[in-house]
């Protein structure tokens, strides 16, 4: 009884998400060649600037972080360790040089050219760099950053995400890119882990894998810049409550996809139970990108400032054309 009483709350919003969920499916499988979780964000995004989120919904709505971080580690059975091992070093390099030379260019960026000061300039480096939002509270709670420093710089993240959300599977076709190359590409250029996602699977089912991988690989080095941010601004990093805080940001779902992709790669699972699984990544992903949508606020969108916008396009647009140019390149 507790059981259903504490889910009761969470009942009209995850109703909201699984009638979502299968409308996508509904309309990407009337649509040839249209993915169901681009829809899916697409209806988000339209009811929650149209309608909006009922106030008995938002507790459900707000599982969406959950759903995707559950799939990400289920997709863990798709992947084939043999194949990313071949192109594992290459494309580990090339995630540790855009984080770290990343986070230099934002700096520098938002700092000398857009004259931007405070924490405000590492809040949209760490954001653009790693992992989004969730790298911009993690860093911003590290550096004691202001509450309205935060929220700034993670409105600037949710702009970009939902542009380069459209702009990257678009380009992709374009420039004709592989499945691999533009996962590997979107997986290093983009900002948050939904977006990289839904952009990649846009894109194809391989370049979605790809795409998840290489932004996990990002995702892992938030504690290695959060201690080096801490040292550089306060030099505190090697407190008990320092350790503890950074473990507690620590994105704990990329644990999971290595062992499910440990055990996927190991033979205990039998092809049906691989297929099952899949399955079940996908629903997931599809309810998951739904909640996406519904936290895309066009109205807040505009309130960003210009300096920060700029400092972040400029940031975008050298990392992604100097990723594009690797790709290519390498792989």
């Amino acid at each position: 009884m507790r059981l259903v009483a504490a889910a009761r709350p969470y009942v009209p919003g995850l109703a909201v998400l699984a009638a979502g969920a299968l409308l996508a499916n509904a309309v990407a499988g009337a649509v040839d060649g249209l993915q169901p979780l681009v829809v899916a964000v697409g209806l988000g995004a339209l009811v929650g600037n149209t309608v909006g989120t009922p106030a008995a919904a938002e507790p459900g709505v707000g599982v969406d972080k959950l759903f995707l971080e559950t799939g990400i580690v289920l997709l863990g059975a798709a992947v084939v360790v043999e194949e990313f091992l071949a192109a594992g070093p290459t494309v580990l390099g090339l995630v540790v040089v855009a984080v770290a030379g990343g986070l230099l260019l934002a700096e520098l960026i938002a700092r000398v050219l857009f004259r931007l000061d405070g924490t405000t300039p590492s809040l949209l480096a760490a954001g653009a760099s790693i992992c989004g939002v969730s790298a911009v509270v993690a860093i911003g709670r590290v550096l004691d950053a202001r509450g309205s420093a935060i929220t700034f710089a993670a409105a600037t993240v949710l702009l970009f995400d939902a542009v380069t959300l459209v702009a990257f599977p678009i380009a992709g076709e374009w420039l004709g890119l592989t499945g691999r190359q533009f996962g590997v590409w979107a997986g290093v250029s983009m900002f948050s882990t939904g977006p990289v996602a839904a952009a990649g699977f846009a894109h194809s089912p391989e370049a979605g894998q790809w795409a998840t991988v290489t932004k996990l690989a990002r995702n892992s080095l938030l504690g290695g810049v959060a201690i080096a941010y801490s040292i550089a601004y306060t030099a505190r990093s090697a407190t008990e409550p320092g350790v503890r805080r950074l473990w507690a940001e620590f994105p704990k779902f990329l644990l999971g996809f290595l062992a499910v992709a440990t055990i996927a790669n190991s033979g205990l699972l039998s092809p049906a139970a691989l297929d099952s699984i899949g399955r079940v990544s996908d629903a997931l992903f599809t309810l998951a990108f739904v909640g996406l949508g519904f936290s895309i606020r066009i109205r807040e969108m505009r309130e960003v400032g210009g300096a920060a916008v700029g400092a972040v396009l400029v940031h975008l647009l050298v990392v992604s054309a100097l990723a594009l140019a690797a790709v290519r390149w390498l792989l």
